[in-house]
């Protein structure tokens, strides 16, 4: 079936929605042929029928990835006016431009279904109700989705790559900084060095972070926090539980370099957590990789302390 069959009076009356996105900020200020090639889009919904007026551009979720819906509010609005029958047309130059999970595409695809409404890419005109439409529509999606999988793959194991030879670059916790030769050393500040000394010292001494934190405020003693990665700029603040259970789970202070400790998981809404891993399963770890307050045997025994209170509790 051609373009002129599918298209009928009835998606006519309807509105023509033009959705145009780019994933980073640095890919919508650098990559202007991208954007050209989006807007232009609307030339042929114009010989299709649809009257200038008619066609409703959304560009509102520039600089998002599409792997989510969370955060694209034109998207949700775009489905949410296709749900409600608005909408006889839906553009994108691709199917990655409008969603990179099949999730997304597959509701698309069936609200577009029971309300009669086309898909156009820069390829063709699709028509979701009819069979072959589907079918090479749900394979660009799975194809979308598959691109940006390899996308990460590729970029993971590059940095799991350079970071099993100990040479990825990653922020160092307050007492320790590279040095210009990016050797990773004490900070020079010998305060800062004192403060890290004090908080581990206190620590094997009362065995516990909360009763850790508690011993500090209770001197009125600050402890050193950077704002910003890789900043030598140190903030001296109150310290928190929080702060104290990351510095005693750091193996960096043990002079051991880690990566891959911890996942990430994404709940149904796009909310990243993260769970941390045992030590046997971490991606990579090398010990003795540069100078630690503590040794890698007091580090697990202050690991084994921590799980010891937890359990207690």
């Amino acid at each position: 079936m051609n373009s002129d069959q599918k298209v009928t009076a009835e998606h006519l009356k309807r509105a023509a929605y033009l959705y145009i996105r780019q994933s980073t900020l640095r890919q919508v200020l650098e990559n202007g042929e991208s954007a050209r090639r989006q807007y232009a889009l609307r030339q042929k919904a114009v010989a299709l029928g649809w009257r200038e007026d008619q066609i409703i551009v959304v560009d509102g979720d520039q600089a998002h990835t599409a792997a989510f819906m969370k955060g694209r509010e034109d998207f949700q609005h775009l489905v949410a006016e296709v749900g409600l029958g608005n909408v006889g047309l839906v553009m994108g130059l691709e199917v990655s431009r409008l969603a990179r999970n099949c999730s997304d595409w597959y509701r698309l695809l069936e609200l577009c279904t029971l309300t009669d409404t086309l898909v156009l890419d820069e390829e063709g005109l699709y028509h979701p109700a009819h069979f072959n439409d589907r079918l090479l529509l749900g394979l660009k999606g799975a194809m979308s989705e598959a691109e940006l999988h390899l996308i990460k793959a590729r970029l993971g194991g590059a940095l799991l790559s350079k970071a099993k030879r100990g040479e990825l670059k990653l922020p160092l916790p307050p007492g320790l900084v590279y040095a210009p030769d990016q050797r990773v050393i004490f900070d020079p500040d010998q305060q800062v060095q004192q403060a890290v000394k004090h908080f581990f010292a206190t620590f094997v001494r009362v065995g516990s972070a909360w009763s850790t934190v508690q011993a500090f405020r209770r001197k009125g003693l600050k402890f050193p926090h950077r704002y910003q990665a890789g900043s030598r700029e140190i903030q001296w603040e109150e310290l928190t539980h929080d702060r104290a259970l990351a510095m005693l789970n750091n193996p960096r202070y043990a002079g051991a370099y880690a990566y891959g400790g911890a996942r990430t998981r994404r709940t149904p809404e796009g909310k990243v957590s993260y769970v941390r891993m045992p030590i046997d399963q971490w991606r990579c770890l090398i010990k003795d990789a540069h100078p630690g307050y503590i040794t890698w045997e007091q580090y697990e025994e202050n690991l084994r302390r921590l799980r010891a209170n937890a359990q207690a509790r």
